[in-house]
């Protein structure tokens, strides 16, 4: 075996799929990257990855490698932050990934408090409309909607959550009461663009039979602040509510939908004492906050 370095290149490759995108994150040359990996290859007497137009794909022996070489990356990463922290912090950098929902409207004053209590920890939150890929090392954990049913990963419930049918009182003043789910026909409501819905928990309106969306995106951030400036009616995170307070909910006794978010994470995770505080602190801080803030609605 090589240096660490080689192992910190092939994990470049084998999670970017490429040498251009593993020479982007680890700011060399690809044309470096490539030959440091074909004398890894040499090194081994074997090829590590499929070469094709389409990209890097792992080989069989490179798949094996690729789980060696991650436990070393963590055990590097532990005996640094050990040698490097304060007894009882967390230290290092851990990237979590989410949905956008609750990325914009919980994670930001969660993920605060955590650093508040480990001065020397650096959190990073990858807010993506999609699912986050854990096994290219998109994120070191992810909350999800919807539990994964494929790959080595570890699945907890976090907490259960709310939805509302929300809209302004000034557009509800001017487009009359709505009292009944026939009174939403012919209103303009605010959604997801149907094509780019990532997951089935959160075709929300299909549920409701409401088919056409009339302002659409694929951020929720981008809907809610739609309905904030009163431009429509549509779904709303009762957690993220209380940030406008001129949302009030329609038909809440009708239309009430309730979802849930999932931490997922590595499965070799589960050794590690500094990922498994991080995530039990992580937990702990949604669970409270989506009771807090859904209590203001």
């Amino acid at each position: 075996m090589e240096s660490w370095d080689d192992m910190r290149i092939f994990l470049a490759v084998a999670r970017g799929e490429s040498l251009s995108a593993a020479g982007r994150g680890l700011r060399m040359d690809p044309a470096t990257v490539g030959r440091r990996i074909a004398r890894l290859e040499q090194t081994l007497g074997t090829p590590l990855f499929a070469k094709s137009p389409l990209g890097y794909a792992l080989t069989e022996p490179g798949a094996r490698l690729l789980r060696h070489a991650e436990e070393a990356e963590q055990a590097l990463q532990a005996a640094g932050e050990a040698a490097a922290g304060t007894p009882g912090t967390l230290t290092g950098q851990i990237r979590i990934g989410a949905p956008d929902g609750c990325a914009n409207f919980l994670l930001p004053q969660v993920c605060a408090a955590i650093a508040d209590d480990n001065p020397e920890l650096e959190v990073q939150i990858v807010a993506l409309p999609r699912v986050v890929n854990l096994s290219k090392r998109e994120a070191d954990m992810a909350i999800a909607v919807s539990p994964p049913s494929a790959g080595r990963l570890t699945v907890q419930k976090v907490t259960d959550y709310r939805l509302r049918l929300a809209a302004t009182r000034e557009w509800l003043d001017r487009h009359g009461p709505i009292e009944t789910r026939a009174d939403l026909k012919g209103k303009r409501i605010v959604g997801y663009i149907p094509d780019m819905i990532f997951d089935k928990e959160l075709d929300y309106l299909a549920e409701q039979g409401i088919a056409r969306v009339d302002l659409a995106s694929n951020s929720v951030a981008v809907q809610f602040q739609w309905l904030r400036q009163g431009a429509g009616l549509g779904i709303v995170h009762a957690f993220a509510m209380p940030l406008a307070p001129d949302l009030v909910a329609v038909l809440p006794q009708t239309v009430s939908l309730t979802r849930s978010f999932y931490l997922v994470r590595h499965a070799d995770d589960r050794r590690h004492d500094r990922m498994n505080r991080f995530a039990a602190a992580l937990v702990d801080g949604i669970r409270k906050e989506v009771v807090r803030l859904e209590g203001l609605t």
